[in-house]
């Protein structure tokens, strides 16, 4: 049998200008917004889950844990539809930044919650003796003693999940929330479409008898020039003159 091979291919590469970059920093505003909304409110909600999970009443515990455990099995994905699809369904319309934001705030808080809980515990029983000697109520404890300690604690874990929510940031364009990540992917995708459409269709064929050409029409599988972006007109133009040739060898 003959398989066609190109022998060569045209690669086109995409320039990056002044409005490209423009384009990505008012998207990247956007991505810092969403992180910021996320680990605020994660950080408001999860506090009171950490509270719950150390505190002495069993009921308190179980609700903490039952959260946690629900949140943190759901991928964040189902999350994301739940609160922009699901509430849509039910007659809740919300905006996709808005939406995004109250995922994100559930995902951050159920493990920000777990992460400050451990850091709670991780300071020494000791502390906790010391403060009851001194006739501290609970609140105080903590007020005081236990989470000044527990901030210390909290900071490696607390920063390296933060950076876990700025990557995730990536899942709201589900939503059509429009981040740094899916900017960029339309950006690409765009100039790739214009670099498509300025490559014209020329084919050589050969047989083992002889060779014979075959040329296309050029107008025929072109985009016409005014739906070609302006920066890829110089490249269209040029691209009409040049023979790309795609010869038949034996194998």
């Amino acid at each position: 049998g003959r398989r066609g091979r190109p022998a060569a291919r045209h690669r086109a590469m995409i320039q990056l200008n002044a409005h490209h970059v423009w384009y990505l920093i008012m998207a990247a505003q956007w991505t810092v917004l969403l992180s910021l909304i996320a680990f605020v409110g994660g950080a408001l909600v999860g506090l009171p889950i950490a509270l719950m999970r150390v505190s002495p009443r069993h009921a308190l515990r179980i609700i903490a844990g039952g959260y946690i455990q629900l949140i943190q099995g759901t991928p964040l994905l189902i999350l994301l539809f739940l609160t922009y699809f699901g509430l849509g369904i039910l007659g809740y319309k919300l905006a996709p930044l808005v939406a995004a934001g109250l995922a994100l705030t559930l995902y951050a808080a159920a493990f920000l919650g777990e992460i400050w809980r451990g850091c709670i515990e991780a300071v020494p029983r000791t502390q906790w003796e010391a403060s009851d000697c001194l006739g501290l109520d609970r609140s105080q404890q903590y007020a005081h003693v236990i989470l000044p300690q527990a901030f210390r604690i909290a900071i490696p874990p607390t920063v390296g999940f933060m950076v876990q929510i700025v990557k995730n940031t990536s899942l709201a364009s589900v939503v059509g929330f429009v981040e740094l990540a899916r900017a960029g992917r339309d950006r690409v995708a765009a100039d790739t479409a214009g670099v498509s459409a300025a490559v014209p269709l020329l084919v050589v064929m050969q047989d083992h008898e002889g060779s014979q050409a075959q040329d296309l029409d050029l107008d025929a599988h072109l985009v016409p020039d005014h739906r070609v972006p302006a920066h890829l007109g110089p490249l269209l133009r040029a691209e009409r003159g040049r023979l790309v040739k795609y010869p038949l060898r034996d194998t």
